[in-house]
């Protein structure tokens, strides 16, 4: 992904837009349609960032849109169409890298836009490092993970890594995976014997493509698939499934808060980032970028690991992480960072899915037909 920072471009001209005060964000007023990924990720959002501000701005109204998963196809539509309804969306980095070249989302100047750091040091200078894009801040660092449910399996016998996942003789039961090719050619290459460093090196080979679908196609008539976030954690508590992938916050919601009986299995945990794109032609820019300059700062990113297991992308964030605000848990030990679960990490190559995502995601919706 690309990190050089450019100013903020509208429609038609370049416009440079200074980040309001508080005194000035006083007076905004209007609604913003927020897009993103529901359940309880928006709810941590929901509670971290749009209630914060809409108190400190009472006029201010947010309009929750649960349309992450759709949202680079969304936004080309709506671009399309000349009809841009959607304010901010929380999008992938790799797709948003998409819509920047595409002209469809604003380009960025980090540090004119979002809030220093206590001590003031700059944004650019403060988002942990390669995790801003021109036209992408991020929020979170999260990770995609395998879990289980523990009932489903013998207490001697329970499941501990990707291998697992396709061994369907000592792991039995349906498996439930995302509908897109991000993390599941990954873990089909890592479980066929790749070395975690050399999985993207031979992914952008046909003949690494040909690899991975060859080891999904030994589990394919145990798959489901799912698309939004929170239909993981629901197929594993019904029992639809034993295994899913899952969003590591989602997992920890639904065990944690819920009481389910997941374990996640942080081997080759998929890292990645996430975070807000704007789109071109939106019709609230100076409330939105108000908004993003309140909900990106060091404390809100901070406030959001109160409620969701998901790491801040600002270093200053990081020593504020501590407890749950409903359960008292340390939510430090949950990160997908911390040292005890980060012990065999797969770092998502944007690049990679920012070159090849096209050709994988047809390639893949194919291979689910078939």
């Amino acid at each position: 992904m690309k990190t050089n920072l450019l100013k903020i471009v509208g429609t038609g001209s370049a416009v440079s837009l200074l980040a309001m005060s508080a005194a000035t964000a006083q007076d905004m007023e209007g609604s913003l349609t927020i897009v993103s990924w529901g359940g309880a990720y928006t709810a941590s959002q929901q509670r971290a960032y749009h209630e914060p501000y809409t108190e400190m701005n009472p006029d201010v109204t947010i309009i929750n849109d649960d349309g992450s998963a759709n949202a680079l196809a969304g936004l080309r539509a709506q671009s399309q169409a000349g009809n841009v309804t959607w304010d901010l969306v929380d999008m992938l980095p790799s797709d948003a890298q998409l819509a920047c070249d595409e002209g469809i989302i604003m380009q960025i100047d980090h540090d004119e836009m979002l809030a220093a750091a206590p001590d003031g040091t700059p944004a650019s200078e403060d988002f942990l490092p390669g995790s801003l894009g021109e036209c992408f801040i991020p929020q979170i660092v999260y990770s995609t993970v395998l879990t289980f449910n523990s009932e489903m399996f013998p207490e001697d016998n329970q499941p501990e890594t990707i291998e697992d996942l396709f061994d369907v003789e000592n792991f039995p039961g349906r498996r439930a995976l995302q509908d897109r090719p991000g993390t599941n050619l990954e873990w089909a290459l890592y479980a066929d014997g790749v070395a975690l460093e050399d999985i993207y090196d031979v992914l952008s080979t046909p003949e690494g493509v040909d690899r991975a679908f060859a080891k999904l196609d030994t589990i394919k008539e145990h798959l489901i698939f799912w698309t939004e976030g929170a239909q993981a954690p629901q197929l594993l508590a019904d029992k639809e499934v034993s295994f899913t992938t899952g969003y590591n916050g989602r997992i920890f919601d639904a065990a944690a808060v819920e009481g389910q009986p997941f374990e996640i299995i942080w081997d080759g945990q998929i890292v990645e980032w996430d975070g807000w794109v704007v789109p071109t032609g939106g019709p609230n820019v100076d409330l939105v970028m108000d908004y993003l300059h309140f909900a990106t700062d060091t404390q809100r990113l901070a406030d959001q690991a109160k409620y969701i297991s998901y790491g801040p992308a600002r270093a200053s964030s990081a020593p504020l992480v501590g407890e749950h605000a409903d359960l008292g848990i340390d939510m430090n030990s949950h990160m997908p960072t911390n040292p005890d679960n980060y012990y065999a990490p797969i770092v998502l190559n944007n690049d990679f899915w920012t070159d090849y995502g096209d050709e994988l995601r047809e390639r893949f919706a194919n291979w689910m037909l078939q």
